[in-house]
């Protein structure tokens, strides 16, 4: 069954437009991007985690490795290790 359609305004004769108030363009814009953050992988990447949580996961512990290393420049060793080696 076919709906007809409407010719000119699409709202139904029973809803008037004051009735439904004022819109406001992008009322809800900024709570939804602070509740949302979609990130598009590459398909490769995609493969290799087949789970958002694996995903989490994987860069958690990325983080963790990247700020237990952070300070240090090539060459040089861990803060621990220099007092238990024996040249000092």
């Amino acid at each position: 069954m076919k709906k007809a359609k409407l010719e000119g305004d699409d709202m139904r004769p029973e809803y008037k437009r004051e009735d439904l108030g004022v819109g406001v363009r992008g009322k809800y814009y900024d709570s939804y991007v602070e509740s949302h953050n979609l990130v598009l992988l590459r398909p490769e990447v995609a493969e290799a985690f087949p789970t958002e949580e694996a995903v989490n996961d994987a860069l958690l512990s990325l983080i963790r490795i990247a700020k237990a290393s952070a300070g240090l420049t090539i060459g040089s060793a861990p803060t621990q290790n220099r007092a238990s080696s024996p040249e000092q």
